[in-house]
């Protein structure tokens, strides 16, 4: 089978970057040849179809409107009157997008077309140009962007909002949901009233959703459940049966952001003698927030930002993890490294968190923006360490199961080929 994946950038930013490059992986394992469709970028890896250099495949790649990771850096950029109109274009339909991608079916002549990310800097024309070419669309769910203009359901005014959902587009521009801005609220309200009107949802044959709670989300917008496949994101491991230990310390791992909820987790530590580590960077200045708010205690300790084998030694050594978000968080893959290196999550008893972590079982929960409920639960996970150790193993249990590479391509292929 020959796949086209696209996603948004091609080099390794976050989580649906590392989902992207392991899919591709797994999916060339198998037999399956994978095309690349993309933005070009100076950060972009090595173009590579099973292991052959296909340099000339970058021909097909979009222009470059800006070499930011993140629309909120990007934002802040001056652009000329082009680089503008094209990143309008990127958000609303691109022509270029729909010519480059119907010239690469001609060329390559491909079975499929399996979408990571597209909206904002390629546009759904893609889609488009699919359909005219009668090859099927499989689109993998990794925000909220179908429903809500910022992705997130959540803004800075309200904290978790679902107005746009229920039918209320104009609450994104009152409530500044957008960088706090009501003019980019404003353009990228205007973007999601256009992808309505079009139906670029009717037009997609089948959807990956990796969260149950997500796949609900987008069955209340108005996707069918047929066309809706519940398929959680896999993990590679490395390690077999990893060796760990459990040193006296709770691990956070994440982006620095509000609705992270960093600060109750800050706040929940700052009268506890248990320590604290937090790996992780932020875009918008929270970080000096949050280490004001930390003042000289010397129990919390801000790591920075880390790649994932610098971030490894510390799954190995913590006691646990926690996951403190305040938004729905459609699949933390924070969550499921936790399980891969043996370790349990205290998590918010919230969004797809609370179908990830069971209770007692693989982790804790603590009710919503409770200080005092997370420090009970962090307060039990020191002073039961060996519960601590067993709720991870079932975690790592999950990693074998549910979670494992081999199961995530059983049930993929099984939506390939439906659609086909």
């Amino acid at each position: 089978m020959k796949i086209i994946l696209v996603n948004y950038r091609y080099f390794f930013s976050g989580g649906p970057e590392r989902y992207y490059f392991n899919i591709k992986e797994l999916l060339e394992k198998n037999g399956h040849e994978v095309v690349p469709f993309s933005i070009k970028s100076s950060r972009n890896m090595l173009i590579e179809v099973n292991g052959k250099k296909r340099p000339e495949l970058e021909k097909y790649f979009l222009d470059i409107v800006d070499d930011e990771v993140y629309f909120a850096q990007s934002a802040k950029k001056k652009k000329s009157l082009k680089l503008i109109i094209k990143s309008f274009t990127r958000m609303f339909y691109s022509i270029e997008a729909k010519r480059k991608m119907k010239q690469l079916i001609i060329d390559e002549k491909p079975d499929l077309i399996y979408i990571i990310q597209m909206h904002n800097k390629i546009s759904p024309s893609i889609v488009d140009a699919a359909r005219k070419m009668k090859i099927p669309v499989i689109h993998r769910i990794s925000d909220f962007q179908y429903m809500c203009p910022n992705a997130l359901f959540y803004n800075d005014y309200k904290g978790v909002c679902e107005e746009c959902l229920k039918g209320n587009r104009i609450a994104c521009v009152k409530n500044k949901c957008v960088l706090d801005s009501r003019v980019y609220s404003s353009i990228k309200m205007m973007a999601k009233w256009l992808h309505d009107v079009m139906n670029v949802h009717k037009r997609i044959d089948a959807f990956v959703v990796p969260s149950e709670f997500t796949y609900k989300k987008l069955h209340e917008y108005g996707i069918p459940y047929e066309k809706l496949n519940h398929i959680p994101t896999f993990f590679y491991l490395k390690e077999i049966n990893p060796k760990v230990t459990y040193d006296p310390y709770i691990l956070y791992v994440g982006r620095l952001e509000k609705q992270k909820g960093l600060m109750t987790l800050v706040k929940a530590f700052k009268d506890l003698p248990y320590k604290l580590k937090i790996i992780g960077f932020s875009n918008d200045g929270y970080e000096e927030e949050l280490k004001a708010y930390v003042g000289e205690s010397k129990n919390m300790e801000f790591l920075g930002r880390m790649d994932f084998e610098q971030i490894t030694p510390y799954l190995k050594s913590c006691l646990c993890t926690v996951v403190p978000s305040e938004w729905y968080d459609n699949f933390p893959n924070s969550l499921i490294e936790s399980y891969a290196f043996k370790k349990a999550v205290v998590a918010t008893d919230f969004g797809s968190l609370q179908y990830m972590v069971k209770d007692g079982d693989t982790g804790l929960k603590f009710k919503y923006r409770d200080v005092d409920d997370l420090k009970l639960k962090i307060k039990y996970m020191f002073e039961n360490p060996e519960e601590a150790k067993r709720m991870g193993r079932n975690g790592y249990h999950l990693i074998e199961t549910l979670y494992s590479p081999q199961t995530h391509y059983k049930q993929l292929m099984e939506v390939f080929r439906k659609v086909m």
